[in-house]
């Protein structure tokens, strides 16, 4: 049986007996706006608590130590700068950072890292990220993003944003944090062409920042949902951590 570690409590001679046969969990978030209900650091508080809650369920299964180290808290977020209430890095900062990151590791003897992200402006940094560092230090590296693993959902856009979805996981986490969710009786749906990512400031502007219904979430639902994105996490760490 393996364990999980958190890299920022544990000393330094525990993470160096470790590191070169542990996988490596960074968590990626984001600080940036979610309507005018959900706390700006919601992306970062997702991708930590889903990587943490995972990694402590897959050691009791997993023939490695797991690490996760301190989440990112911001991202690739520039689109949502001109709402207010974001810190954004440009995607080229935030590759630097993670590769640095995976140089960092690889110097001390780690081989193996996974990046748990959890904010869709960060997708396509995070895979050239991981491509790079495999490239580059000899690493073997993985990149989820936390809500392609779940099974779609009718009528409820997953992730969205600060919609149903992510308002229900923020429910079931921190209430507290919730604002009161404004009732939109036709929410505008951003035009989708299939196979093809579409990026436009103007439709972020129409749907003012945020998608769908999130005055359809409700915590029990988001219990569920989180409960089934932990699951389906640890199981990807205990495959990821069976491969050479």
């Amino acid at each position: 049986m393996a364990s999980a570690v958190c890299w920022a409590e544990a000393d330094r001679q525990t993470l160096a007996d470790q590191l070169p046969e542990a996988i490596i969990l960074i968590p990626v978030g984001a600080t940036e706006q979610h309507g005018p209900h959900l706390p700006t650091g919601t992306d970062a508080l997702i991708a930590d608590t889903v990587c943490a809650a995972a990694a402590r369920q897959a050691a009791d299964r997993c023939e490695r130590p797991l690490i996760v180290a301190p989440a990112i808290p911001i991202g690739a977020s520039d689109h949502h700068l001109p709402f207010g209430g974001t810190l954004s890095l440009a995607p080229e900062t935030l590759a630097a950072v993670l590769l640095d990151l995976a140089r960092s590791i690889a110097v001390q003897g780690g081989r193996r890292l996974i990046l748990v992200n959890g904010h869709g402006g960060n997708v396509g940094v995070c895979h050239a990220a991981a491509a790079a560092a495999s490239t580059r230090y000899g690493l073997t590296v993985g990149h989820v993003d936390y809500w392609r693993m779940v099974e779609p959902e009718p009528d409820v856009p997953v992730p969205g944003h600060a919609g149903e979805f992510e308002t229900s996981l923020v429910l079931a986490l921190r209430p507290d944090l919730v604002r009161e969710r404004v009732r939109r009786n036709s929410p505008p749906q951003p035009p989708a062409v299939p196979g093809v990512d579409l990026h436009s400031a103007a439709v972020w502007q129409a749907i003012d920042g945020y998608t769908d219904r999130p005055e359809a979430a409700d915590a029990t639902e988001g219990k569920r949902r989180l409960e089934r994105l932990v699951a389906l996490l640890a199981d990807r760490i205990v495959e990821v951590a069976r491969a050479p």
